[in-house]
């Protein structure tokens, strides 16, 4: 089996998709339309929780319900424990992908399909295991386009990034709609059949994709696989009992998540640096991703907030007047892709450029928390009352998110890559999602203290513990680089 380094630098000139690798176009578009259903369902399904039985929706309470959204969004990279586990150990990262995009498609259907609660229920869950699949291992498949020293890698993960957020721009825009006319079930239908096309189109060019995307790159030995098979099942009659008996709950879901992520965060770093083959260097590395792992949780806990208190803004606070008719809740969350969609080859042409003369990861990591803490202070500035606040403050708002969410995201996922041993590629990928699945799930607790009469104290708190927490690792990030060890 060749390995990654001998697989990269024996194709050196392949720039045949904008400058980057070939293969990259396969992996582009199939995270697009997983992305499409991905946003599409997620812009009406707050609403959809919280809105009246009149208004098409199941009457949740406001607070369980950003419960529910917070906890299914955390779920999504929670997941990705497992699915990396899987791409190590069992399937390989390509096959894990592709049976992880069927998942999602099954659960947009039941979703679309199943009523009510039901629906909700098994939807979420199903979305949520295979989104997590598709997350860790897409983005750990690109990572193994770059040898360590190909200084494309944060270019090509930032168009990497826009072609997720084509699928986000375009996801609640037609949701939105459809949910408007048609009703929310309708919208849901949406989204399944973009995760549908998704599929068409991977399995299209997933031959296409190099060999060792198919390694395994450390085999569950035979004779303990019945032990994981028990071990699994157990795990979901244990489940099941809490939820029977109540522990388990739409009101306490987002802290539960909050709960296991922070056990399986503990748990992943032990295992990785009591590794006897994690030393040297490749320890010094993993000791660097602790504080960043820190700032990523609390920039997503802020950033998040799209899903959350930003859509229930949106409903209530917005003026969404469009001469005239009235704009659907769900387009709000399709801004923040156009602006990505129009900077994200800015800032990636930006970093090709400078080169090794670009801001260090660390300091990225900072700014872009602080630069996300302060534009929860610009909310401060918009006027109070129900349907008063300006269409154009909202945008300028989520520009600034943009901005933020460039310097942070793709590349902490470029980040992860460089840092992760040989040993743990996708389970480092993982680590760095549970990263967001914990502020994800902070976001729901978080939107809890939110109301819409009394907004100011909320966003000048959160906001500043971000801020706090940016400066900090500004001040750190120099010996944060030295653990780095040559990797930037």
């Amino acid at each position: 089996m060749p390995s990654q380094q001998a697989t990269v630098t024996d194709h050196p000139r392949d720039t045949r998709f904008f400058g980057q690798p070939g293969v990259l176009a396969n992996l582009f578009g199939v995270e697009l339309w997983e992305r499409f259903s991905f946003y599409g369902m997620q812009g009406i399904l707050l609403i959809y929780l919280y809105y009246s039985a009149a208004q098409g929706g199941l009457g949740i309470d406001e607070g369980t319900a950003t419960q529910i959204v917070g906890a299914y969004g955390g779920a999504v990279y929670l997941s990705t424990v497992l699915a990396a586990w899987l791409a190590d150990r069992v399937l390989g990262p390509e096959r894990t992908l592709f049976y992880s995009a069927v998942v999602v498609m099954l659960g947009h259907i039941a979703l679309s399909l199943l009523p009510g609660l039901l629906g909700v229920g098994v939807g979420l869950v199903l979305i949520a295991i295979g989104s997590g699949g598709v997350k860790a291992n897409a983005s750990s498949l690109v990572g193994t386009l770059y040898d360590e020293g190909d200084t494309r890698r944060d270019a090509g993960f930032s168009l990497f990034y826009m072609g997720i957020n084509i699928g986000a721009l375009i996801g609640p825009l037609l949701t939105g709609v459809l949910q408007k006319e048609w009703g929310f079930h309708a919208g849901f239908l949406a989204a399944a059949v973009g995760m549908a096309l998704g599929l068409v189109q991977y399995t299209i060019g997933r031959r296409g994709l190099p060999e060792h995307s198919h390694h395994v790159a450390n085999p569950l030995p035979a004779a303990k696989r019945r032990g994981y098979v028990v071990g699994g099942v157990v795990a979901l009659v244990v489940v099941a009992a809490l939820v029977a008996l109540g522990v388990i709950s739409a009101e306490r879901l987002a802290n539960i998540v909050i709960g296991a992520v922070v056990v399986a965060t503990v748990a992943y770093f032990a295992i990785i640096l009591r590794d006897k083959d994690v030393t040297g260097v490749a320890r010094t590395r993993v000791l660097a991703f602790i504080p960043l792992f820190v700032c990523n949780a609390v920039f997503w806990s802020l950033y998040q907030q799209q899903f959350t208190v930003v859509t229930i803004y949106s409903d209530k606070r917005l003026d969404r007047d469009l001469f005239g008719w009235e704009m659907p809740v769900s387009w709000v969350q399709s801004i923040n892709p156009v602006f990505i969609i129009a900077l994200a080859g800015v800032f990636a042409a930006l970093w090709t450029r400078l080169g090794r003369r670009q801001p260090s990861t660390p300091l990225k990591f900072g700014v872009a928390t602080v630069v996300m803490g302060l534009a929860f202070f610009l909310f401060l500035l918009m006027p109070a009352g129900a349907g008063s606040a300006p269409l154009l403050g909202l945008v300028g708002i989520l520009l600034v998110f943009t901005i933020a969410e460039l310097l942070i995201s793709p590349v902490g996922l470029s980040m992860t890559t460089k840092l992760a041993p040989p040993k743990y590629t996708t389970q480092m990928m993982a680590l760095f999602f549970l990263s967001i699945s914990l502020g994800t799930a902070m976001a729901g607790t978080l939107a809890g203290y939110y109301d819409e009469s009394s907004e100011g104290p909320f966003f000048f708190w959160v906001g500043l513990v971000a801020v706090i927490t940016g400066l900090v690792v500004v001040a750190m990030s120099k010996p944060i680089k030295r653990l780095m060890a040559g990797v930037d």
